[in-house]
């Protein structure tokens, strides 16, 4: 069949329901869909301004609700954080505490230790032990013997007494006879200071140093003169003492290094302690140590720095470099000899009391400083 029969075939059928369309009576059929068919949603086609503002209310909450929980679990993570660096610090004080104290009750066994042999040494009797009850605990009114050795002394004159040993003048609830006995029985355990020795002290307002050595035909000013040095050391090396014990850093290398060069001077200061007490120190060493104490005691410190500057190095002549060149002998290398073999700090023994000194000098610009910035030793 060709395409024109195709086309005059539908217009045909076209025309034939045209027509009875128009020749029937137009009746309304519904058409209803079936019941197995859903019906798709009809939505609505917009959303009103109060809607979209509340579901973007409850965005921002929800967002914000978030950013607070995590906020939260931060703070706790942190608070967790601190708690236990907290609890790390805590327990590692609490072991340089008690590392500190172990490193306290070794030093003092070890000094106990110490002293009791300087005492077995000469010839004193026994400190009692720490534990036991001491004489001066008693009552006032105790009947024993040794309450008044040597007779009573009014307070004024016991008060200077005292402050010469070194002892307070004065305890807290101390009564006039437990001051006495405690004067006797400090003045019993002489020598005292921190060097043992057998020269009484002196109190401090009368350790000022003379103008000029005595004679040494004036037996007596001289051993005064002795006197006054021995107290004098003692009391630095007493305040120097101290004043480690008050720093609480002994385990540290610094603190270690601290100690040791005080117990260093106070080892090496003994064979000068022991020439005080026999009264054989060389003049010139003597009138040097007069200058630099006097210095000292004046809060000149450069000046008396200048005296151990003058003592320890002196006017000798000091080799530098070669001095021998040659097979021949020089003229003057006999005086390089001849200083060497005289200088004052060829002696082992006399050099490290010497150094000494310059310690002690170290440490009281530090305890006592000058009003005069300038008088500051470098």
């Amino acid at each position: 069949m060709d395409f024109a029969a195709l086309m005059s075939k539908e217009i045909a059928k076209a025309k034939g329901s045209s027509t009875t369309s128009t020749t029937t009576k137009p009746t309304t059929t519904t058409t209803t869909a079936p019941a197995s068919a859903d019906p798709k949603p009809a939505g609505p086609k917009y959303i009103s301004r109060r809607e979209a503002e509340e579901a973007r209310r409850q965005a921002y909450l929800a967002e914000q609700k978030a950013l607070e929980d995590e906020r939260a679990a931060r703070a706790a993570a942190k608070r967790k954080r601190e708690e236990d660096a907290a609890e790390e610090a805590k327990a590692r004080e609490e072991k340089r505490q008690r590392l500190a104290e172990e490193s306290r009750a070794r030093r003092a066994a070890r000094e106990a230790e110490e002293e009791r042999l300087r005492r077995k040494r000469l010839g004193l009797p026994e400190l009692p032990p720490p534990g036991s009850e001491d004489t001066s605990t008693k009552p006032a009114d105790s009947d024993d013997d040794d309450d008044n050795d040597g007779g009573d002394i009014p307070d004024d004159e016991l008060f200077a007494k005292l402050r010469a040993l070194g002892e307070p003048a004065a305890l807290f609830g101390e009564s006039h006879t437990a001051r006495l006995r405690r004067y006797h029985k400090a003045g019993n355990m002489l020598p005292t200071g921190p060097i043992a020795t057998t020269l009484a002290p002196v109190a401090e307002k009368d350790m000022k140093m003379p103008a000029a050595v005595p004679d040494e035909t004036d037996r007596k000013a001289r051993r005064y003169l002795f006197r006054q040095l021995a107290s004098y050391f003692n009391m630095v090396l007493r305040e120097w003492e101290a004043a480690l014990a008050k720093e609480d850093n002994a385990d540290t290398f610094a603190g270690q290094a601290a100690v040791n060069a005080m117990l260093s001077s106070k080892e090496t200061m003994k064979p000068l302690f022991r020439k005080f007490e026999r009264g054989d120190l060389e003049p010139s060493i003597l009138d040097a140590v007069v200058e630099i104490v006097a210095a000292a005691q004046e809060r000149r410190y450069v000046d008396a720095n200048d005296g151990y500057l003058r003592l320890s190095i002196g006017k000798a002549a000091w080799p530098i470099g070669v001095t021998m060149v040659g097979i021949h002998e020089r003229s003057a290398r006999e005086k390089l000899n001849d200083g060497e073999k005289g200088h004052i700090m060829g002696g082992e023994v006399t050099r490290k009391y010497l150094q000494s000194i310059k310690r002690c000098l170290t440490f009281a610009q530090v305890r006592w400083p000058p009003e005069d910035i300038r008088q500051l030793m470098g």
